[in-house]
Protein backbone atom coordinates (compact mmCIF):
# COMPACT_ATOMS: atom_id res chain seq x y z
CA UNK A 1 0.00 0.00 0.00
CA UNK A 2 1.17 3.47 -0.83
CA UNK A 3 1.10 5.85 2.10
CA UNK A 4 0.41 9.48 1.26
CA UNK A 5 1.82 12.27 3.38
CA UNK A 6 -0.82 14.82 4.18
CA UNK A 7 0.16 18.36 5.00
CA UNK A 8 -0.86 19.25 8.56
CA UNK A 9 -3.85 21.55 8.63
CA UNK A 10 -3.19 25.01 10.08
CA UNK A 11 -4.72 25.83 13.42
CA UNK A 12 -7.56 28.34 13.52
CA UNK A 13 -5.28 31.12 14.70
CA UNK A 14 -2.64 30.28 12.05
CA UNK A 15 -5.33 30.51 9.39
CA UNK A 16 -6.46 33.88 10.72
CA UNK A 17 -2.88 35.21 10.79
CA UNK A 18 -2.37 34.06 7.20
CA UNK A 19 -5.60 35.79 6.12
CA UNK A 20 -4.31 39.00 7.71
CA UNK A 21 -0.97 38.64 5.92
CA UNK A 22 -2.81 38.22 2.61
CA UNK A 23 -4.99 41.24 3.26
CA UNK A 24 -1.87 43.36 3.90
CA UNK A 25 0.13 41.93 0.99
CA UNK A 26 1.65 44.96 -0.79
CA UNK A 27 0.92 43.55 -4.25
CA UNK A 28 -2.27 41.52 -3.98
CA UNK A 29 -3.83 42.65 -0.70
CA UNK A 30 -6.94 44.69 -0.01
CA UNK A 31 -6.43 48.43 -0.68
CA UNK A 32 -8.28 49.43 2.50
CA UNK A 33 -6.42 47.02 4.78
CA UNK A 34 -3.04 48.05 3.30
CA UNK A 35 -3.74 51.72 4.07
CA UNK A 36 -4.46 51.22 7.75
CA UNK A 37 -2.15 52.22 10.59
CA UNK A 38 -2.18 51.77 14.36
CA UNK A 39 -3.84 55.17 14.66
CA UNK A 40 -6.59 54.51 12.13
CA UNK A 41 -7.44 51.06 13.53
CA UNK A 42 -7.65 52.18 17.19
CA UNK A 43 -11.23 53.58 16.93
CA UNK A 44 -12.42 50.29 15.42
CA UNK A 45 -10.87 48.38 18.31
CA UNK A 46 -12.80 50.48 20.83
CA UNK A 47 -16.00 50.00 18.82
CA UNK A 48 -15.50 46.22 18.69
CA UNK A 49 -14.95 46.07 22.47
CA UNK A 50 -18.24 47.89 23.02
CA UNK A 51 -20.02 45.52 20.64
CA UNK A 52 -18.71 42.59 22.69
CA UNK A 53 -20.15 44.20 25.82
CA UNK A 54 -23.44 44.86 24.02
CA UNK A 55 -23.78 41.21 22.96
CA UNK A 56 -23.17 40.13 26.57
CA UNK A 57 -25.77 42.58 27.85
CA UNK A 58 -28.30 41.22 25.36
CA UNK A 59 -27.37 37.65 26.37
CA UNK A 60 -26.89 36.83 22.69
CA UNK A 61 -24.26 34.10 22.70
CA UNK A 62 -24.17 33.71 18.91
CA UNK A 63 -23.61 37.42 18.46
CA UNK A 64 -20.97 37.31 21.20
CA UNK A 65 -19.01 34.64 19.30
CA UNK A 66 -19.10 36.85 16.22
CA UNK A 67 -18.09 39.99 18.10
CA UNK A 68 -15.25 38.20 19.91
CA UNK A 69 -13.95 37.15 16.51
CA UNK A 70 -14.02 40.76 15.36
CA UNK A 71 -12.12 41.81 18.47
CA UNK A 72 -9.54 39.05 18.00
CA UNK A 73 -9.08 40.19 14.41
CA UNK A 74 -8.10 43.62 15.74
CA UNK A 75 -5.25 42.04 17.73
CA UNK A 76 -4.10 40.10 14.67
CA UNK A 77 -4.24 43.35 12.65
CA UNK A 78 -1.93 45.16 15.09
CA UNK A 79 0.42 42.18 15.23
CA UNK A 80 0.74 42.09 11.44
CA UNK A 81 1.44 45.82 11.17
CA UNK A 82 4.12 45.51 13.85
CA UNK A 83 5.69 42.47 12.17
CA UNK A 84 5.90 44.35 8.87
CA UNK A 85 8.01 46.99 10.63
CA UNK A 86 10.35 44.45 12.21
CA UNK A 87 8.59 44.48 15.56
CA UNK A 88 6.68 41.89 17.59
CA UNK A 89 4.24 39.43 16.03
CA UNK A 90 1.16 37.61 17.29
CA UNK A 91 3.22 34.93 19.08
CA UNK A 92 5.13 37.63 20.95
CA UNK A 93 1.85 39.18 22.08
CA UNK A 94 0.56 35.79 23.25
CA UNK A 95 3.83 35.05 25.07
CA UNK A 96 3.79 38.44 26.80
CA UNK A 97 0.25 38.05 28.15
CA UNK A 98 0.97 34.44 29.17
CA UNK A 99 4.01 35.52 31.18
CA UNK A 100 2.02 38.35 32.76
CA UNK A 101 -0.84 36.04 33.79
CA UNK A 102 1.57 33.55 35.37
CA UNK A 103 3.39 36.36 37.17
CA UNK A 104 0.18 37.87 38.52
CA UNK A 105 -1.28 34.53 39.66
CA UNK A 106 1.44 33.03 41.88
CA UNK A 107 -1.29 31.39 44.00
CA UNK A 108 -2.14 29.24 40.97
CA UNK A 109 1.22 28.68 39.27
CA UNK A 110 3.69 28.83 42.18
CA UNK A 111 2.77 28.67 45.86
CA UNK A 112 -0.76 27.30 45.31
CA UNK A 113 -2.09 29.55 48.05
CA UNK A 114 -5.90 29.52 48.44
CA UNK A 115 -7.38 32.97 47.77
CA UNK A 116 -10.80 34.54 47.73
CA UNK A 117 -11.77 36.71 44.77
CA UNK A 118 -11.41 39.82 46.96
CA UNK A 119 -7.94 38.81 48.15
CA UNK A 120 -6.84 38.17 44.58
CA UNK A 121 -8.10 41.60 43.47
CA UNK A 122 -5.90 43.24 46.14
CA UNK A 123 -2.92 41.06 45.20
CA UNK A 124 -3.45 41.85 41.50
CA UNK A 125 -3.36 45.59 42.15
CA UNK A 126 -0.29 45.19 44.39
CA UNK A 127 1.51 43.33 41.60
CA UNK A 128 0.56 45.98 39.04
CA UNK A 129 1.85 48.69 41.37
CA UNK A 130 5.17 46.87 41.75
CA UNK A 131 5.44 46.54 37.96
CA UNK A 132 4.83 50.27 37.52
CA UNK A 133 7.66 51.04 39.93
CA UNK A 134 10.06 49.24 37.60
CA UNK A 135 8.91 51.04 34.47
CA UNK A 136 11.44 53.62 33.34
CA UNK A 137 8.80 56.16 32.34
CA UNK A 138 6.74 55.88 35.53
CA UNK A 139 7.05 58.99 37.68
CA UNK A 140 3.83 59.03 39.67
CA UNK A 141 1.01 56.95 41.13
CA UNK A 142 -1.42 58.03 38.40
CA UNK A 143 0.87 57.34 35.45
CA UNK A 144 -0.28 54.77 32.95
CA UNK A 145 -4.05 55.31 33.20
CA UNK A 146 -4.96 55.38 29.52
CA UNK A 147 -6.12 58.74 28.17
CA UNK A 148 -8.41 57.05 25.64
CA UNK A 149 -10.57 55.36 28.29
CA UNK A 150 -14.20 56.51 28.61
CA UNK A 151 -14.19 59.42 31.05
CA UNK A 152 -16.14 57.66 33.81
CA UNK A 153 -13.89 54.59 33.70
CA UNK A 154 -10.76 56.75 33.69
CA UNK A 155 -12.04 58.80 36.65
CA UNK A 156 -12.65 55.63 38.63
CA UNK A 157 -9.19 54.25 37.82
CA UNK A 158 -7.50 57.54 38.77
CA UNK A 159 -9.34 57.55 42.08
CA UNK A 160 -8.40 53.94 42.81
CA UNK A 161 -4.73 54.73 42.12
CA UNK A 162 -4.87 57.76 44.44
CA UNK A 163 -6.59 55.69 47.14
CA UNK A 164 -3.80 53.11 47.05
CA UNK A 165 -1.33 55.74 48.29
CA UNK A 166 -3.71 57.03 50.98
CA UNK A 167 -5.39 59.92 49.17
CA UNK A 168 -8.97 58.91 49.92
CA UNK A 169 -11.75 59.32 52.46
CA UNK A 170 -12.37 56.34 54.71
CA UNK A 171 -16.06 57.17 55.31
CA UNK A 172 -18.97 57.95 52.98
CA UNK A 173 -19.99 61.22 54.72
CA UNK A 174 -17.23 63.43 53.29
CA UNK A 175 -17.83 61.94 49.82
CA UNK A 176 -21.47 63.06 49.88
CA UNK A 177 -20.48 66.44 51.36
CA UNK A 178 -18.10 66.92 48.43
CA UNK A 179 -20.93 66.33 45.95
CA UNK A 180 -23.05 68.95 47.73
CA UNK A 181 -20.11 71.35 47.64
CA UNK A 182 -19.66 70.78 43.90
CA UNK A 183 -23.39 71.35 43.27
CA UNK A 184 -23.10 74.70 45.07
CA UNK A 185 -20.11 75.60 42.90
CA UNK A 186 -21.99 74.68 39.73
CA UNK A 187 -24.91 76.85 40.87
CA UNK A 188 -22.53 79.73 41.51
CA UNK A 189 -20.88 79.29 38.11
CA UNK A 190 -24.28 79.41 36.39
CA UNK A 191 -24.70 82.95 37.69
CA UNK A 192 -22.17 83.95 35.02
CA UNK A 193 -23.60 82.16 31.94
CA UNK A 194 -21.13 83.85 29.62
CA UNK A 195 -18.24 81.97 31.23
CA UNK A 196 -18.88 78.56 29.65
CA UNK A 197 -15.38 77.31 30.39
CA UNK A 198 -15.90 77.81 34.13
CA UNK A 199 -19.34 76.16 34.02
CA UNK A 200 -17.87 73.17 32.19
CA UNK A 201 -15.05 72.94 34.72
CA UNK A 202 -17.43 72.89 37.68
CA UNK A 203 -19.72 70.34 36.06
CA UNK A 204 -16.65 68.18 35.44
CA UNK A 205 -15.77 68.43 39.14
CA UNK A 206 -19.32 67.40 40.03
CA UNK A 207 -19.21 64.37 37.74
CA UNK A 208 -15.83 63.38 39.18
CA UNK A 209 -17.27 63.59 42.71
CA UNK A 210 -20.23 61.42 41.66
CA UNK A 211 -17.83 58.79 40.32
CA UNK A 212 -16.11 58.87 43.71
CA UNK A 213 -19.45 58.13 45.40
CA UNK A 214 -19.98 55.19 43.06
CA UNK A 215 -16.50 53.86 43.85
CA UNK A 216 -17.04 54.15 47.61
CA UNK A 217 -20.28 52.18 47.32
CA UNK A 218 -18.70 49.46 45.11
CA UNK A 219 -20.75 50.58 42.11
CA UNK A 220 -19.16 50.68 38.66
CA UNK A 221 -19.85 54.24 37.49
CA UNK A 222 -19.82 53.34 33.79
CA UNK A 223 -22.27 50.47 34.24
CA UNK A 224 -24.47 52.57 36.52
CA UNK A 225 -24.74 55.33 33.92
CA UNK A 226 -25.40 52.76 31.18
CA UNK A 227 -28.27 51.40 33.29
CA UNK A 228 -29.53 54.95 33.80
CA UNK A 229 -29.41 55.55 30.05
CA UNK A 230 -31.34 52.34 29.41
CA UNK A 231 -33.96 53.28 32.00
CA UNK A 232 -34.44 56.73 30.48
CA UNK A 233 -34.75 55.30 26.97
CA UNK A 234 -37.25 52.64 28.12
CA UNK A 235 -39.46 55.14 29.94
CA UNK A 236 -39.32 57.67 27.13
CA UNK A 237 -40.28 54.97 24.63
CA UNK A 238 -43.25 54.01 26.84
CA UNK A 239 -44.43 57.63 26.86
CA UNK A 240 -44.24 57.68 23.06
CA UNK A 241 -46.27 54.46 22.87
CA UNK A 242 -48.90 55.75 25.32
CA UNK A 243 -49.31 58.98 23.36
CA UNK A 244 -49.47 57.07 20.08
CA UNK A 245 -52.27 54.90 21.51
CA UNK A 246 -54.08 58.08 22.50
CA UNK A 247 -53.70 59.43 18.96
CA UNK A 248 -51.22 62.13 19.94
CA UNK A 249 -47.66 63.00 18.93
CA UNK A 250 -45.03 63.74 21.53
CA UNK A 251 -44.11 66.99 19.78
CA UNK A 252 -47.65 68.29 20.37
CA UNK A 253 -47.45 67.92 24.17
CA UNK A 254 -46.41 70.55 26.66
CA UNK A 255 -43.57 69.91 29.11
CA UNK A 256 -46.13 69.74 31.93
CA UNK A 257 -48.09 67.03 30.12
CA UNK A 258 -44.94 65.05 29.34
CA UNK A 259 -43.82 65.32 32.97
CA UNK A 260 -47.18 63.94 34.05
CA UNK A 261 -46.80 61.01 31.68
CA UNK A 262 -43.25 60.44 32.97
CA UNK A 263 -44.54 60.27 36.55
CA UNK A 264 -47.20 57.77 35.48
CA UNK A 265 -44.62 55.54 33.79
CA UNK A 266 -42.40 55.66 36.87
CA UNK A 267 -45.35 54.65 39.06
CA UNK A 268 -46.06 51.69 36.78
CA UNK A 269 -42.48 50.52 37.20
CA UNK A 270 -42.67 50.98 40.93
CA UNK A 271 -39.89 53.54 41.17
Amino acid sequence: MTQTNKMPQPTSIQRLIKIMEDLRNPDTGCPWDKEQTFETIAPYTIEEAYEVADAIKKNDRNALKDELGDLLFQVVFYAQMSKENGGYDFNDIADTISEKMVRRHPHVFKEREPRTGEKQTVAWEDQKAQERLHQADASGALDGVALALPALIRAQKLQKRAARVGFDWTEIGPVIDKIKEEIDEVTEALESPEDQDHIAEEIGDLLFACVNLARHTDVDAEQALRAGNDKFQRRFHTIEQDLRTAGKRIEECSLEELTEHWTTVKSREGS
